[in-house]
């Protein structure tokens, strides 16, 4: 598979199409702040109409996934779910079919460092599957004179 992706402020799928606002960023920050992630992922024809597991998660730069505190304690932040391309009805033998998702991503609490969401269908992995960003450290005031 073929995995496009791309970090918004805000992203929507809609009937298999991406609407995209303010994408391609790479740092966010200081102040934590909604994202979003655009992804489009091309299917080849002998992997449709079959279910297939996606996950993305959040890795800081030596690829230590990144805890958050939640109700139940600390968790990883991954976002799950499952996809099935059909194969419509013309569409030749040996085509690739594309599926689109928007994923909306709260203001996270990371400190100013470097991070990668990373992105898993079926377990497999590829380093192009990948999407660094940076958060930027808050700026510092000058003492008053």
């Amino acid at each position: 598979m073929r995995v496009m992706m791309l970090l918004a402020d805000s992203a929507q799928e809609v009937n298999g199409k991406l609407y995209v606002l303010g994408g391609g960023w790479n740092t966010l920050g200081p102040v934590p702040a909604p994202s979003a992630i655009a992804i489009h992922i091309h299917v080849p024809w002998d992997q449709t109409n079959r279910v297939h597991t996606w996950r993305i998660e959040l890795h800081d730069n030596d690829g230590e996934p990144v805890m958050v505190p939640g109700p139940a304690g600390e968790q990883q932040i991954r976002i799950e779910g499952n996809l099935e391309v059909g194969r419509p009805p013309g569409v030749s033998p040996g085509s690739e079919l594309g599926v689109s998702l928007a994923l909306t991503i709260g203001p996270l609490p990371l400190a100013a460092g470097g991070y990668v969401w990373r992105m898993w269908i079926d377990d497999d992995t590829t380093d192009e599957w990948r999407l660094p960003f940076s958060v930027a450290a808050p700026q510092q005031q000058a003492p008053p004179r």
